[in-house]
């Protein structure tokens, strides 16, 4: 976990966050909880369902359309910048344990996580073994009976009934859209961070996390403002002791001062970003 939320724990687990499929709802998800410092890993069997798609023309960003290889490769390098781990392998069984669950590949993988991510959009049969019934629904097609997940079986935040397992697809008509499958990764993802800061115990008012840079000319007040701010969000009935409330303090300040950047930095920034945008152009194509 993220160095701001690391505490003393009876239970170690191998990743923080285990999230199943790596199309643009896992990887956007990924961007989130990897940024925000929790150790993420992205299984990704190869066969997202945006690999159906013969050119992706609706993406915000890419007037001229994009490439689905490039796309894939954009997504994949992201998510690894952000500090994902992306894994090509099939997840075959997420099962609980006495305190999270426990994800199994078909490669033979165990891995622990005290949260799962599903943002596979076919199937859902990994999750059979998590033995509730309601999770999947029977239909009639071409006369027959079958099963398939319970698309509405999550909340619009990803929550479900499993404490630490949320869903990002299949949900509704959500995944239908590349870019809308994204952003509701990020939702999914923010959910997952914010149940990881009450964990960690953060008072319930700065739970939520936002994931955005700021310009350095827009910061306001000195460190005492931002503790006075942090102070008077603490309940009085906050159960959390004094000591491990002023490291979250002091931590949270640090975090939100890290997003002011200078001029330089961001010229900096913007320079490096075209650079990596530029290694996944077809330069040839460009010059021609």
């Amino acid at each position: 976990m993220s160095s701001d939320d690391s505490q003393p724990s009876q239970t170690e687990f191998d990743r923080d966050v285990v999230i199943v499929g790596g199309g643009p709802a896992g990887c956007s998800a990924g961007v989130f909880t990897g940024r925000y410092g929790l150790d993420t890993v992205i299984f990704d069997r190869g066969r997202s369902s945006l690999r159906r798609c013969a050119h992706l023309e609706n993406y915000l960003g890419f007037p001229g359309g994009i490439d689905i290889d490039t796309l894939y490769d954009l997504m994949h390098d992201h998510a690894e910048e952000a500090g994902c781990e992306i894994v090509p392998d099939l997840v075959e069984e997420v099962s609980e344990s006495e305190t999270g669950f426990t994800v199994t590949t078909q490669d033979g993988r165990t891995v622990t996580t005290k949260r799962v991510v599903a943002a596979a959009r076919y199937g859902g049969e990994y999750l059979k073994p998590l033995g509730d019934d309601s999770m999947f629904i029977q239909y009639e097609h071409d006369g027959e009976e079958q099963e398939r997940f319970n698309r509405d079986y999550p909340d619009q935040d990803g929550r479900t009934p499993f404490d630490g397992l949320y869903v990002v697809a299949p949900v509704t008509d959500i995944n239908a859209q590349a870019i809308i499958s994204a952003g509701h990764g990020a939702r999914v993802a923010r959910t997952v961070i914010a149940d990881a800061r009450r964990d960690a115990g953060y008072p319930e008012a700065i739970a939520k996390h936002w994931d955005w840079m700021r310009r350095e000319a827009e910061l306001e007040g000195d460190r005492d403002d931002w503790r006075e701010w942090f102070d008077e969000r603490v309940p009085d009935d906050c159960d959390v002791d004094e000591e491990r409330l002023t490291e979250i303090r002091e931590a949270e300040i640090d975090r939100r001062l890290s997003t002011y950047l200078s001029d330089e930095e961001i010229e900096s920034r913007a320079e490096q970003a075209h650079e990596r945008l530029a290694e996944h152009l077809d330069i040839d194509a460009e010059s021609s």
